[in-house]
């Protein structure tokens, strides 16, 4: 059973954390899926990763770009998960029930902390996560964008 890992973004965006968060499960040779919550999200996190640097590439693609086991990094908004992915990211309102994501080593559940409804279904997904009696960890940014650990509950 995996840990479920909330990412609370006050002082950066999506588009700057979860590059380096992507790369970092690369680098341990995971495969990923990112959920988003509509199409045109998807697709535009898509376009983001090709461009985000100009010194390292990352890997990625959606259901148009081929097979999605052939993506070490899919994107998507629908509930596909390709053999072989490890991490779950969740963004912008995407869900798993809390029994669907212990079969992850690791789900991170990323929210806009200047977004209240972003922040209510956080809080409501962290009480089903430890409910399930998954391990759960709060991640909060400092000013510089640096993450914090500042809770941890369960597993």
């Amino acid at each position: 059973m995996g840990e479920v890992l909330f990412y609370h973004l006050t002082a950066r965006p999506l588009e700057w954390a979860l590059p380096e968060m992507l790369e970092k499960c690369l680098a341990r040779g995971w495969r990923s899926v990112v959920r988003t919550g509509s199409r045109e999200r998807a697709e535009a996190l898509n376009a983001h990763l090709w461009t985000y640097s100009d010194t390292s590439f990352l890997p990625h693609g959606m259901e148009a770009d081929g097979p999605p086991e052939k993506h070490p990094v899919y994107l998507t908004d629908g509930d596909e998960v390709p053999a072989g992915v490890e991490v779950l990211f969740l963004v912008d309102g995407a869900d798993e029930p809390a029994e669907g994501m212990a079969r992850f080593t690791r789900v991170a559940l990323l929210f806009d902390g200047h977004d209240d409804t972003s922040v209510a279904a956080a809080r409501s997904q962290w009480k089903s996560v430890t409910a399930a009696g998954l391990k759960a960890v709060y991640w909060a940014q400092d000013g510089d964008g640096r993450w914090q650990k500042k809770a941890e509950s369960g597993g």
